[in-house]
């Protein structure tokens, strides 16, 4: 299109200067340049890292779809702790800063550098604020024991005999739970970094106190013990019975693994959002007493939490990055020669913000 628009101009011209040459003998022809994308050098490099950033979530979102509906099993928001009114804030928490950033473009752009300043601190804020939200939604996860994978998760498919192993390998650490935890947890290094306990000990390490917090909890007065808390206590003692009972029918795991963390079933997920960061049905062992920490069956919840952490990860990641820019360009003044910047700035926000949109009716409403 250029070549052809160059060869029009230089045959005009040609035309053009024999005319001139004809009637007058002399002539001045000015020959124009017209690009065919008037981007700046900045919005071009900008746009072709988003396009690279499109393909990376494309196949992450592809991914998640692919795995999702072709899941035999998959846990249902309530059950996995997720909270949809929680989720839809923070969507609109993230739209409101888009908005801001485009209000402090447009100030930038009429040279009012202080209120540009202000609109882009205010998308600061905001771009902090989901983070924030984020973090509070993380800790619902950690608190009930579903992480991205072993060995800090606790979560099983289905109440079957590595369940109950699980389940009685965590009571017998109880009964044998360190005294004071930072005081277990530099021993545990001290130990890795002298290759043994025999060597730890010889360069002052002794191995921390141990208390039974299950006897404790049961010589606990129930007047110290909310009647939720004391009903939660007949159950774990009843649990401790079917584990170490020598006959293997009597421990029902599927009777435990229901009083450990209860999953409510479809009628019930309305009244399920009142629990930290999305709860489920009724309170579990683990609600009650946080501490014990026991393993939970939640069916297809692996998956769920590898896909998740990983999605919201990865955003959450994109996300920060947005925030340094931020607060890097919160040090300039942002008047009209600094539009450019805020604009590719605004672009990268943008599109941290379209994911979003599709993140969130895919991990919080399907």
């Amino acid at each position: 299109m250029n070549a052809s628009a160059s060869s029009i101009s230089h045959g005009h011209a040609g035309d053009a200067s024999h005319g001139d040459h004809g009637d007058h003998g002399h002539g001045h022809i000015t020959l124009q340049y017209q690009p065919g994308l008037p981007l700046s050098r900045g919005k071009l490099i900008m746009w072709l890292f988003l396009s690279t950033e499109i393909m990376f979530f494309a196949a992450l979102l592809g991914s998640y779809v692919v795995l999702r509906f072709g899941a035999p099993v998959w846990p249902k928001p309530h059950h996995v702790h997720l909270s949809e009114p929680i989720g839809a804030f923070n969507t609109f928490v993230l739209i409101c800063s888009s908005v801001t950033i485009v209000l402090a473009l447009e100030a930038a752009r009429v040279n009012k550098a202080g209120l540009a300043k202000n609109w882009m601190l205010l998308t600061l804020l905001l771009g902090g604020l989901f983070l924030g939200i984020k973090g509070y939604e993380y800790s619902a996860k950690f608190s009930h024991g579903i992480y991205p994978s072993a060995p800090r998760s606790r979560i099983y498919e289905r109440p079957d005999l590595y369940y109950g192993s699980a389940v009685r390998g965590r009571l017998e650490e109880l009964r044998r739970e360190p005294k004071d935890a930072w005081q277990a947890m530099k021993y545990k290094w001290a130990v890795a970094w002298h290759r043994s306990p025999q060597a730890a000990s010889l360069h002052g390490w002794k191995e921390p106190e141990t208390v039974d917090r299950l006897k404790e909890l049961d010589e606990m007065p129930e007047a110290a013990l909310t009647a939720e808390q004391l009903d939660s206590r007949r159950k774990l003692q009843q649990i401790q019975k079917m584990v170490s009972s020598p006959d293997q029918q009597a421990f029902d795991m599927a009777v435990v693994a229901d009083q450990v963390m209860p999953l409510p079933s479809e009628g019930a997920a309305g009244a399920a959002g009142s629990g930290h960061g999305g709860g489920h049905g009724s309170h579990g062992l683990n609600d009650a007493f946080p501490w014990l920490r026991l393993p939970t069956v939640i069916p297809g919840g692996n998956m769920w939490a590898s896909t998740y952490f990983l999605l919201t990860g990865f955003h959450a990641v994109h996300v920060a990055v947005g925030l340094l820019v931020f607060a890097i360009m919160l040090t300039w003044k942002l008047n009209a020669k600094r539009a450019g910047a805020i604009e590719n700035a605004g672009l990268y926000w943008h599109f941290v913000d379209l994911v979003w949109i599709f993140l969130f009716p895919l991990l919080y409403l399907f």
